[in-house]
């Protein structure tokens, strides 16, 4: 969308788009008419001031909750939002990810002798990006045979089986 929409051929916009998915932020460096630019805020403690105040770069994480009470709700839905971000946060699988990714990134580039990608050094994996993976072209010829309409479960889960053996 955001693509289509800062297009000079399709539509040009300028535009304002408000959203939670920080990995958008990348777009800056992937198309030339995007920019990222947030509004400046001051924590104090569990609350927030907008300053109003327009700075360059994307938002470093979500206000979400202190938002909502601002707009006045009651502090039982903001306690129970609190506990839901406790949860996912310790459940968070791309955190977990991040640390993996980043530990392979450290990893090849200490044995290749190269400097790691800054996004993978930061343990962020990129949306738009290619994949970095190690040479593990067996298991991606492996995937590339597969013939997803033919399978039946059972065999996708044999499949998948096979594929994690080869990949330790």
């Amino acid at each position: 969308m955001v693509e289509y929409i800062s297009s000079k051929k399709q539509i040009g916009a300028k535009t304002l788009f408000a959203t939670h998915y920080h990995e958008l932020t990348e777009l800056e460096d992937k198309l030339e008419s995007v920019n990222n630019y947030c509004i400046a805020v001051k924590e104090q403690g569990e609350n927030i001031i907008f300053l109003r105040k327009i700075i360059r770069g994307g938002a470093d994480r979500s206000y979400g909750i202190q938002v909502a009470r601002l707009a006045g709700l009651p502090e039982a839905v903001l306690q129970r939002a609190r506990e839901i971000v406790d949860i996912l946060t310790d459940n968070d699988i791309n955190s977990k990810i991040r640390e993996n990714v980043a530990d392979v990134a450290a990893s090849t580039a200490r044995s290749s002798g190269k400097k790691a990608r800054n996004d993978l050094e930061a343990g962020q994996m990129s949306l738009f990006g290619p994949a970095v993976i190690d040479d593990h072209s067996d298991v991606i010829d492996k995937l590339k045979g597969i013939r997803i309409d033919d399978l039946r479960p059972v065999d996708a889960l044999n499949l998948l089986a096979e594929l994690q053996d080869m990949l330790k």
